[in-house]
């Protein structure tokens, strides 16, 4: 059995894979990675964005596209993207049937240009659950101060959500918030099927250490430096703490009884950005139930290969704490930390859209002429 396999079947977290290409859905790769111990997948503008320009498997399907001139490249680039979103869900299926909705969804992501913009994002989201109507997708929404009324919203009509870019442990609070005032404002109307309503809380990982790290450096004291590396992880497993307190007692209790399921703490960015750290560390350090790690394929393969099985995610909380204080204590701020990775990882996403719109601008001329 893969140790993808056995992250699942007995340490209860769900391996997806971060990445999705046209060449995984032709090749029958994506299918293997299934069999593998992938349970799911999530994507983004910025996988989409190498995605199409890095390799010619979506140029044919471009050409028919832009080959009316009044077709936008915008519009071109949906069907492009979704296409590929189809074929994943079709892939995944079985996951979804397998495990009585727990896994086998397929995330894609709202415009990023609405990551401020709360009606935009609503609009956007239920346009992507119609146009693609798959019962395994999830649409992307930012956990931005705009976009959490959307994902209330979202929730609310019954749709899965998956909720990108959290950063700091408040803005979790806030996200799992939304998320249950959503399944009570559904739970309302006592014909509501709760029990399919399925959502992901995506907690950024590796950015946060490479931020963090960072501002270690800068202070320079030997207790600053001795903390490098060690922020991410404990963030995690302090949100890891909020997630159990959070679905548990009355409220709770009254939501399950209706059917409705925790949103799983996803971990994101969970690649290893700097060589000095061990290339599994963002998934060995956070294994536990009810949790999601989505991983790149390099880190998938190196933890298939020689990742370590343990419940590790909430193995010492008091060290958690401890790590957490002497972070504040040398002089980090968590907050500012938070507040500066979501305006970056904003735009990050946003950047990746308009140069990919730049360059299908660029192909479709020159097919047109």
């Amino acid at each position: 059995m893969t140790r993808l396999l056995r992250l699942a079947e007995e340490f209860g977290q769900s391996p997806w894979l971060d990445n999705l290409r046209r060449s995984y859905l032709t090749s029958g790769e994506l299918a293997t990675m299934r069999d593998r111990g992938v349970r799911g997948l999530t994507s983004n503008p910025t996988i989409f964005q190498k995605s199409i320009t890095g390799s010619d498997d979506y140029d044919a399907q471009f050409a028919s596209l832009v080959d009316d001139p009044d077709t936008p490249v915008a519009d071109a680039y949906w069907d492009l993207v979704i296409a590929d979103i189809h074929g994943a869900c079709d892939v995944f299926d079985v996951t979804y049937e397998g495990t009585d909705a727990l896994d086998g969804y397929v995330s894609v992501e709202v415009d990023p240009g609405l990551a401020h913009d709360t009606e935009g994002t609503e609009r956007s989201a239920r346009e992507l659950h119609e146009r693609i109507a798959r019962r395994n997708l999830m649409v992307k929404i930012p956990a931005t101060e705009a976009g959490l009324p959307a994902i209330r919203s979202m929730i609310a009509e019954g749709r899965n959500i998956n909720v990108t870019l959290i950063f700091s442990l408040d803005r979790y609070a806030a996200v799992i918030e939304a998320y249950l005032s959503g399944l009570e404002e559904r739970a309302a109307d006592p014909d509501a099927d709760l029990s399919r309503i399925a959502s992901v809380a995506s907690f950024f990982i590796s950015r946060t250490d490479t931020e963090v790290d960072r501002r270690l450096e800068a202070i320079g004291t030997p207790e600053a430096l001795e903390l490098r590396g060690r922020a991410a992880v404990t963030q995690g497993r302090l949100a890891y703490r909020l997630f159990r307190e959070a679905f548990s007692g009355p409220r709770w209790d009254a939501l399950a009884a209706r059917g409705a399921r925790v949103q799983r703490p996803l971990w994101a960015s969970t690649g290893t950005k700097n060589d000095a750290y061990s290339d599994v560390l963002y998934v060995d350090e956070l294994i536990g139930p009810d949790t999601v790690n989505t991983l790149p394929e390099d880190t998938l393969e190196a933890f298939d290969d020689h990742g370590t099985l343990a419940r590790t995610v909430d193995a010492d909380p008091a060290e958690a704490d401890r790590v957490w204080a002497a972070l504040a204590d040398v002089g980090i701020d968590t907050d500012d930390v938070a507040a500066r990775l979501e305006s970056e990882g904003v735009d990050s996403f946003q950047k990746s859209f308009d140069e990919l719109i730049s360059a299908l601008d660029a192909k479709a001329d020159d097919l047109r002429r």
